[in-house]
């Protein structure tokens, strides 16, 4: 969640018995971002493997285990959609973490050129895809499922056409800092798993939803918090960053830091409870 996202040189310094507030700050987003890249590729293989095997198989039905309305008979249009959508999923998550380590810039900038243009064009085909979907096929959920998907949409289609547009106008602080953007809301998918299961592991069961209509106000909450909660705080760390104010610092560093704790009990149930036992 910081520009300079896994800096090989980034330690923590003590100077006059003071720790290095920067540094702190720092190391809580290197440690982040390691667990969040983590997550993905688990999320990444499972997706190759359930609906890759699914597809090889020829028993698309399959697929409707894990998405609902995934395949629908006789709706070539919405299949290929559907497809086009777990494909270009499982290209965006391989390629977006890698898109924010610095050594990778450096060492290899056309691959990061290449990748980060493969990146913006695909975010906005799966949102453009997801708004066609959620409206015509629909989803599991209330209507608050319908609306919260579709802002994540359109916002992710907004945030791929400013980090386009200050990619190429040179302005590269700026470009990534929406790329950072970018990221947490093509990542809101992920990010809504990653609570749900925190939540069901915290609770030991289904609280605040019904399990089988799946709506109730834990997952209103969720719907929209799985990429506006991880907006804001990457807002109030780019606060941490500009402010002077140490103590500032060095709670964002341990909110970051708890977040990150949170976050990999989240992996952990979603990764235990969803995603090997499907394979």
């Amino acid at each position: 969640m910081t520009d300079n996202i896994l800096n090989d040189n980034i330690r923590l310094e003590r100077s006059g018995g003071r720790i290095n507030a920067n540094a702190l700050l720092n190391t809580s987003a290197r440690f982040w971002f390691l667990m969040a890249m983590a997550g993905q590729f688990i999320f990444l293989y499972y997706i190759i493997v359930f609906y890759g095997s699914a597809s090889l198989s020829g028993d698309f039905t399959e697929v409707n285990k894990r998405l609902i309305h995934g395949f629908i008979p006789g709706d070539t249009i919405g299949n290929f959609a559907v497809a086009m959508h777990l494909i270009l999923s499982a290209v965006i998550t391989f390629g977006g973490p890698l898109q924010l380590i610095p050594k990778i810039r450096a060492r290899f900038p056309v691959f990061h050129r290449w990748n980060g243009r493969i990146y913006m064009v695909t975010a906005i085909i799966i949102s453009l895809g997801g708004l066609y979907m959620i409206w015509t096929r629909g989803t599991i959920g209330a209507l608050s499922q319908h609306i919260s998907i579709s802002l994540n949409g359109v916002l992710i289609i907004i945030f791929a056409i400013m980090a386009t547009y200050y990619a190429m106008n040179r302005k590269i602080n700026i470009h990534r800092r929406w790329a950072l953007r970018l990221f947490l809301a093509v990542s809101g998918v992920w990010f809504f798993r990653v609570g749900f299961m925190l939540w069901m592991l915290a609770n030991q069961g289904p609280v605040g939803f019904d399990p089988k209509t799946f709506t109730g106000p834990f997952l209103v909450f969720l719907a929209f918090g799985q990429y506006l909660i991880p907006l804001g705080i990457l807002e109030l760390y780019f606060l941490a960053q500009k402010s002077r104010n140490k103590v500032g610092k060095i709670s964002m560093a341990a909110t970051l830091f708890i977040l990150t704790i949170l976050m990999s009990a989240g992996i952990f149930g979603a990764t235990m409870g969803m995603w090997l036992p499907k394979l």
